[in-house]
């Protein structure tokens, strides 16, 4: 189930590496939208991309992208991020990836996160696990928070925050901790190269496509209080023998 779909992600995401490596290397223009962040032409040409081949291939589809907008129809919408990690991409820096997930009345149903620059790619179908460049992956084992590799966004984000003394020392208590932020924080997880990634805030596109590889993989992903992810609101992604405690800690 899902075969059309997962393909055809895989088509896009080939494309949308093409376009991307293409401006990474050749350079680009970096405007500023009006919530001062940055925007690519880049991130402006895959996604007009991606939604052109969404409109031929599923003509009945919604599409819900950073950079044009749209709305999550209830019943078959695409989520996407055509260059997750902007800011990196803007510096020449590797980690940045195109995201895209497809939600089928409520649920997250298929993802690929398309790293080419890493010469990463992670794909999922619901129930039918996720992969690595085509080879299945797992999150780790570790049940210990003191054996942990813990990630984070940035740890200016949480200074202000209420939460600043509960992050800290979920940070200070871990074996080791790394600012390794956007998509890539989260595919550590799902891949078992770290138990725990936590962002105090992240748009649906930034975490649909993630999600969905993280939970294929056995892992748990939530707000940080255990709820169900939503738009805007903050995102712990787990291996999941770590997450209830890790969701006590943070509560404090």
């Amino acid at each position: 189930m899902f075969d059309r779909e997962l393909a055809f992600a895989h088509e896009v995401a080939d494309r949308a590496g093409e376009i991307g490596l293409a401006f990474f290397r050749d350079g680009f223009e970096v405007m500023t939208k009006p919530d001062l962040s940055p925007v690519t032409e880049a991130d402006l040409a895959i996604e007009t991309m991606v939604r052109e081949r969404i409109a031929d291939a599923f003509p009945g589809d919604a599409v819900l992208g950073e950079e044009q907008g749209g709305q999550d129809t209830g019943d078959r919408t695409w989520i996407l991020d055509p260059i997750d990690a902007t800011k990196n991409f803007a510096l020449r820096i590797q980690v940045w990836a195109t995201l895209l997930a497809l939600r089928v009345e409520g649920d997250l149903k298929v993802a690929v996160v398309s790293a080419p620059a890493l010469g990463e790619r992670y794909a999922a179908v619901r129930g039918a696990g996720a992969s690595l460049n085509g080879a299945p992956i797992r999150v780790s084992t570790v049940d210990r928070l003191d054996a942990a590799h813990v990630l984070y966004a940035g740890l200016k984000t949480w200074l202000g925050e209420p939460r600043r003394e509960a992050v800290l020392a979920l940070v200070a208590g871990a074996a080791r901790s790394r600012g390794f932020g956007d998509f890539w924080g989260h595919v550590l997880v799902a891949r078992g190269a770290a138990e725990l990634m936590v962002e105090p805030e992240l748009k649906v596109w930034d975490f649909a496509a993630p999600q969905l590889v993280t939970e294929e993989a056995g892992g748990r992903v939530t707000t940080i209080g255990g709820g169900p992810t939503v738009d805007g609101g903050s995102v712990l992604t787990t291996n999941g023998l770590l997450h209830d405690e890790a969701v006590r800690r943070l509560a404090g």
